[in-house]
């Protein structure tokens, strides 16, 4: 693998991080660990985002299905306005499922710049089910904007699988979504049964969802579905699953947890996985309390099948 020019970790106490590449720059989003806010950062180059200054574009209502639990935001561009997707609850108290109360939230912003400009709340991107529902992301593919993200099935055991529909509008699904994953395997069931996080990559004649699974702590994985880029996406046949998880706890680097991953570019177009990730195993308490989940990013190349191999998490280094 090719050594990563980036300290590990980028970025402290950020989990669930999320870089786009967009005009001259990137911008930087991340769950924060007291969950109450929404803050970006921008900078010309990746290295330079530790030291640029967080803007906060919103915060939490003190009640309401917003007020509560500021989960997994992600920064989009769509038709040349700004968008925020987010989780949020109405309150920490769980539910008769020993689940949190989470739904999946937009904010718009027509100016040109998302840190200066005005944000608007579009409410919450509904689906079918009024059940437990996180981490969305976006994406243009065969023509279409497309949803995916996590939400917990009346019928399915389990936290959460993976979904799949078309946008009517960055805020309204079009559409039936489709599950395109369950946790099944042994390493999506550890502490808990959980699909969560999918982040969208292409590469040659592939479009490729990772996602992580089981617990946050150090069962925390990454594993990989893909399509081919003709394939009709909403048809579930059309998607393979790697029956082994692609990114993992390395005990002997000290990274536990690698997981809820976005992708970037550098500037010369070499792919960056982005992810958070602990130092630690020994967690007081629940490990979403704890707020050492820190920012990483490292190269990662692809093989002659074109396949991404993402390796190891590195160990921290200045």
């Amino acid at each position: 693998m090719t050594p990563s020019p980036w300290p590990n970790p980028l970025i402290e106490q950020r989990a669930d991080p999320f870089i786009l590449r967009h005009g001259d720059g990137y911008y930087f989003i991340a769950s924060v660990p007291e969950y109450d806010r929404l803050e970006i950062r921008y900078a010309t180059d990746i290295e330079k985002l530790p030291a640029a200054q967080p803007v906060v574009v919103w915060r939490k209502p003190q009640s309401g299905p917003m007020s509560q639990l500021i989960w997994a935001p992600e920064l989009h561009h769509i038709d040349g306005r700004w968008y925020i997707y987010f989780a949020a609850a109405a309150t920490k108290t769980l539910d008769a499922l020993n689940m949190f109360q989470h739904r999946m939230f937009a904010l718009e912003c027509a100016d040109a710049d998302p840190l200066t400009g005005h944000w608007i709340e579009k409410g919450q991107v509904v689906t079918p089910w009024d059940t437990f529902a996180l981490d969305a992301t976006t994406f243009h593919h065969q023509g279409r904007q497309w949803y995916l993200w996590a939400q917990k099935a009346p019928d399915i055991p389990g936290n959460s699988n993976i979904y799949l529909a078309e946008l009517e509008n960055p805020w309204t699904l079009k559409g039936d979504p489709v599950m395109l994953s369950r946790p099944e395997f042994e390493w999506e069931c550890r502490g808990f049964l959980v699909n969560e996080g999918p982040a969208v990559v292409t590469h040659g004649n592939r479009l490729f969802i990772s996602y992580s699974a089981s617990a946050t702590d150090e069962n925390y994985c990454m594993g990989l579905l893909w399509i081919d880029m003709e394939a009709c996406p909403l048809n579930p046949a059309n998607w393979h699953k790697s029956p082994q998880p692609v990114f993992t706890t390395n005990w002997e680097n000290r990274q536990f947890g690698p997981g809820h991953n976005s992708f970037t570019t550098t500037r010369d177009g070499r792919d960056v996985l982005v992810f958070h990730a602990r130092n630690y195993t020994e967690i007081e308490g629940d490990p979403l309390y704890d707020p050492n989940r820190h920012t990483r990013v490292q190269l990662f190349e692809w093989d002659k099948q074109g396949m991404p191999q993402f390796g190891t998490p590195q160990p921290e280094h200045d």
